[in-house]
């Protein structure tokens, strides 16, 4: 009868242990799914970097509009007839005027042209505002001519106001300026006459 008492015993401790380790298990595993969804990016995150849509219905010749994208600005430009010849006389003045160097991002095949835009909407220029020296958001500076901290002969574009960096109007950097680069330029298309998609074109998102 002892026996009998003690094989009980010792079946009740091993269900008793077996129980313990199995809730023990479900806890771990409760406890563990929730850290690894921890890391997965939040629907912000991932929202964050999806293309956006610009109304440019309203955006006047000459003027500028800034859109946030990827958590960086972008400038939208309706550069005006003489903005555009201004682009080409200052082809000789740029570092880098065919962008054979660009910055974080390559130069779209549509915008290997003398205005880095589309050619079917050549006035519209879409850059990234984000100086390629420090970081700094350049300021537009449209209007030519002499003015302060710029030169006598300045033809209108961009004045970063960290260390002095200058862009012309298709955001090209000009010669002898800290930064090393021009502008990026980021992949977009026009979805109709008055809207511009950044971060996706016709192959497809950023």
């Amino acid at each position: 009868m002892a026996q009998i008492a003690q094989d009980r015993m010792d079946d009740g401790r091993r269900r008793w242990l077996i129980a313990t380790s199995v809730a023990g298990s479900i806890a771990g595993v409760a406890t563990f799914v929730p850290f690894i969804d921890s890391f997965a990016p939040s629907e912000k995150t991932r929202a964050a970097g999806a293309p956006v849509r610009a109304d440019i219905s309203k955006l006047d010749a000459g003027d500028m509009m800034t859109v946030g994208w990827r958590g960086v600005p972008v400038f939208v430009v309706s550069r005006t007839p003489q903005m555009l010849a201004e682009v080409v006389a200052a082809n000789a003045m740029v570092a880098d005027p065919d962008t054979k160097r660009p910055f974080s991002m390559p130069l779209p095949g549509y915008c290997r042209n003398e205005y880095r835009s589309r050619a079917e909407h050549r006035n519209i220029l879409v850059v990234v505002g984000v100086c390629t020296h420090l970081g700094c958001t350049p300021r537009p500076r449209f209007q030519p001519g002499p003015q302060a901290n710029l030169p006598d002969t300045w033809p209108g574009g961009f004045l970063c106001p960290c260390h002095g960096s200058t862009y012309d109007l298709a955001g090209r950097v000009f010669k002898d300026k800290p930064a090393p680069q021009n502008l990026d330029v980021p992949r977009y298309m026009f979805d109709s006459l008055t809207s511009v998609v950044i971060g996706k074109d016709e192959h497809g998102e950023a």
